[in-house]
């Protein structure tokens, strides 16, 4: 029987100069499961608008199945794209999240991988929905977080790192880039801070840095992650005793960078769905993958955010797509 990937969160338009595209954190991370030959259950919201419906095509053209509500402006939110002269992108938001909460536990209550992230987390009233949600699921599924920092709709950077931070404890699995923990943290080294969000209770800390390859954290010895003796007095893993992983970047001519860590994140779910963590027991047998296989995991996903870079706006790839770049 397939595993059940459920991925709560945020779908928009993304409003680039070049047009409107359908996008938003969670949703490229779905469009990317579907590609690679998963058949995700997206919970989030949309409208009964014309966006909406571009956004519905889309994930169905992926295999995404939807589960939506709508909105409490009625219209589906949208993402103003801005894009520097290397491509990177900023963003101004116009949206709202206000997810069904019965509708969102039973979703959650089926999936053997459930993945969160971005706008969906912080954003109230839905963020207190999710949090708890991740309380109920964390026992019978791998549980996967990506924080997308997003300042314009978070200013008040105490509230949200502390909220992310519970988020962080909560989860199994982190993906974060370096230019968010340069948000949370600007007093800290990126490598640093996720080194902290080690201690938090994560299996795996995966850092993102573009065009520079990505960097996994790992507790070490493995099992001091099950270990109470090898922990400190206050229950977190001895900063000392962290492996890092790291695999370069890709080259490819930069069309834009809208969707690239969403493609990762996506890849290395599909990755380790492969190897079969997922369920009541992901929690172990991700602390007990071993470092050729996390590094093996990384390098597959850099390949697909290489590849949704090399083109305009989230367009991840497929499998086969994917296989023809090894």
């Amino acid at each position: 029987m397939a595993a059940s990937y459920v991925i709560i969160g945020e779908a928009l338009v993304d409003v680039l100069p070049t047009g409107e595209v359908p996008g938003g954190s969670p949703a490229n991370v779905a469009v990317t499961l579907g590609r690679l030959g998963r058949s995700p259950v997206l919970v989030t919201c949309l409208g009964d608008d014309a966006r909406g419906e571009m956004v519905h095509r889309w994930l169905a053209a992926s295999n995404v199945t939807v589960d939506s509500t709508k909105p409490i402006t009625d219209r589906t939110s949208t993402a103003k794209v801005m894009l520097d002269e290397a491509g990177s992108a900023s963003y101004k938001f116009d949206l709202s999240w206000t997810p069904d909460p019965g509708r969102t536990a039973t979703a959650a209550a089926s999936a053997d991988l459930l993945h969160i992230g971005s706008i969906a987390t912080v954003l109230e009233p839905g963020a207190t929905m999710i949090e708890a949600t991740l309380i109920a699921a964390r026992e019978r599924a791998l549980v996967s977080f990506d924080p997308n920092a997003r300042p314009a709709i978070t200013p008040d950077l105490t509230d949200t790192r502390a909220r992310v931070e519970r988020l962080v404890a909560l989860a199994h699995l982190v993906k974060v880039s370096d230019e968010d923990l340069a948000w949370y943290y600007p007093d800290m080294d990126p490598l640093a801070a996720a080194r902290h969000w080690v201690t938090l209770g994560p299996e795996l800390v995966v850092v993102t840095f573009g065009g520079d390859g990505a960097v996994a954290l790992r507790a070490t010895p493995k099992v001091a992650l099950v270990e109470a003796t090898s922990k400190t007095p206050d229950g977190g893993i001895p900063t000392g005793s962290i492996t890092e992983l790291r695999v370069p970047g890709v080259e490819v001519e930069v069309a834009d960078s809208v969707g690239a860590g969403d493609t990762f994140m996506g890849a290395l779910l599909d990755t380790l769905g492969t190897l079969g963590i997922y369920g009541a027991d992901a929690r172990k047998k991700l602390a007990a993958l071993s470092d050729a296989d996390v590094l093996a995991a990384l390098t597959r996903s850099a390949r697909a955010a290489a590849i949704t870079v090399s083109r305009p706006g989230a367009d991840p790839p497929t499998t086969a797509e994917l296989d023809d770049q090894n």
